[in-house]
């Protein structure tokens, strides 16, 4: 978790594979632990194919029923499913609007916000920006993306910078997003 949250948690993440791939982990955490998910990323990586929403998008009852199998992911099936459909609403969404990054991004007007909360009691569970991410998300098929985990989704790929003011990150994450 420490090496997560001083590398990755809150860098600016760009890319339509690479936030797809985190907004499915992100899917698979509700309800549960982030140290959860985190200690699971890499065989959830191997076991969906790299995030790599064209072969997702094509998994069949066979497949699900591996992944069910497969004690090194979440074997809920809801959130498998999930997945699944995702990777179709993903591969519809590039076809009929375009890049997913700046549809994504914009709900932050393209930049991260840099806020400057004080305590851990200062960081919200949802944003306004969330609640209209995960409509606009469902409105488009996507599941297993409501308010707060588009919110914590926000968090981890850097569209704000939630970092407390407290930790050497803020002022880091701050930098790279200026220049990013």
């Amino acid at each position: 978790m420490l090496a997560y949250h001083d590398r990755e948690w809150g860098v600016p993440l760009h890319g339509d594979r690479e936030l797809f791939a985190k907004l499915v982990l992100d899917g698979f955490q509700a309800g549960l632990s982030w140290a959860v998910i985190l200690h699971k990323r890499a065989r959830f990586l191997e076991a969906f194919d790299g995030f790599d929403p064209e072969r997702m998008a094509r998994y069949q009852a066979p497949k699900l029923a591996q992944l069910l199998r497969d004690p090194g992911i979440v074997r809920n099936r809801q959130k498998v499913r999930a997945a699944v459909s995702n990777a179709r609403a993903f591969l519809e969404f590039r076809e009929r609007e375009g890049s997913f990054d700046a549809f994504l991004w914009g709900f932050v007007g393209h930049a991260p916000k840099q806020y400057r909360r004080r305590s851990l009691r200062d960081l919200p569970a949802r944003s306004r920006e969330s609640d209209r991410m995960s409509a606009a998300l469902t409105q488009r098929g996507f599941r297993f993306v409501g308010p707060t985990i588009c919110y914590a989704f926000m968090q981890a790929v850097g569209m704000v910078n939630d970092h407390l003011v407290t930790c050497f990150r803020h002022a880091e994450v701050r930098r790279l997003a200026a220049h990013g």
